[in-house]
């Protein structure tokens, strides 16, 4: 059976720590596991600009042995003259692996739907899980065993990662706590998905809309940009809605002592994050930057093994 990863709760428990072992292995061995030697292609497809999506997966499907066919969809059939599915039956026959960084989520599920290759979430309007394994990577590098561990994430909760931190943290056991103001809160099915893997996983989920209780005792805090791709002309609105939210230096005191800042970037100093916090000392963005190859090469391995 053919499998994909289009949202963070696609991998069970189980197996989030193994592509979570793997990753660490790989960034330990660089080129311990080659499983597109020969070269084999996958085809990395971009509807939104990138800078780590599109560097780590180049990078990524090279180190193991790869190709990679960055294509974007403006220049190709796919959505206009040629439908999702006929594009996933046609790649199918040509690559052994498509990524994808799009808008609709649905789209993603119709790929995978017809695909005969797995199929990557590289980023979507509902889910960024790609970015999550990233995270709790570099979570238990700093922090050893997951399970157990607080982390807060503060800002716009309504947005694709606070919907792919609720899942993917409480498959790994972790209490997540997701902090935003009334009417940016994330889809009531997604924190019930997230609240049944918690039961599962001994992990907790948390909405709230004070950031200063959401951070309190935390290990990990987090946040993103307010002003997303397409939400430009929304941007004096969305920094005046969520100012409460900027994680300062006077924020992160209300953390853990060896609390650790991440964000996904590009971040914006001086709206969600102040400067002195995203380059000080508790921050880990560049290390939670680098991540992303190595927590991809491994769920490409994996995928690839699972698939076959």
């Amino acid at each position: 059976m053919t499998r994909h990863f289009l949202r963070d709760d696609d991998l069970s428990p189980a197996e989030q720590r193994e592509v979570l072992d793997l990753a660490a292995r790989l960034k330990r061995d660089r080129f311990a596991e080659r499983p597109l030697e020969g070269q084999k292609t996958a085809a990395v497809i971009f509807d939104k600009t990138s800078t780590r999506t599109q560097v780590s997966f180049s990078v990524g499907v090279a180190d193991l042995g790869g190709n990679p066919l960055i294509m974007d969809s403006k220049n190709s059939q796919m959505g206009g003259k040629e439908s999702v599915s006929d594009t996933a039956k046609v790649l199918s026959r040509m690559v052994e692996l498509i990524v994808w960084r799009t808008y609709a989520h649905a789209g993603l599920v119709e790929m995978a739907e017809h695909a005969t290759v797995p199929v990557i979430n590289s980023l979507s309007d509902d889910f960024h899980p790609c970015q999550i394994l990233a995270d709790l990577q570099t979570i238990a590098e700093r922090k050893g065993e997951l399970a157990g561990l607080t982390a807060t994430y503060v800002g716009d909760a309504a947005n694709n990662m606070g919907h792919s931190y609720l899942l993917g943290f409480a498959t790994a056991g972790m209490h997540i706590r997701v902090a935003g103001p009334d009417g940016f809160h994330p889809r009531a099915d997604i924190v019930a998905d997230a609240e049944r893997i918690a039961a599962e996983t001994g992990g907790s989920v948390s909405i709230l809309t004070d950031p200063v209780a959401a951070v309190s005792g935390s290990d990990v805090v987090i946040t993103d940009t307010w002003v997303s791709m397409g939400q430009e002309d929304e941007k004096a609105a969305r920094i005046a809605t969520f100012g409460a939210y900027r994680v300062t230096a006077e924020l992160m005191a209300h953390a853990r002592e060896d609390a650790i800042f991440m964000h996904c970037l590009p971040a914006y100093r001086e709206y969600e994050v102040a400067p002195e916090v995203i380059d000080g000392p508790q921050s880990v963005v560049w290390d939670e930057a680098e991540n992303r190859v190595h927590a991809q090469k491994a769920l490409m391995t994996w995928l690839l093994k699972e698939s076959e």
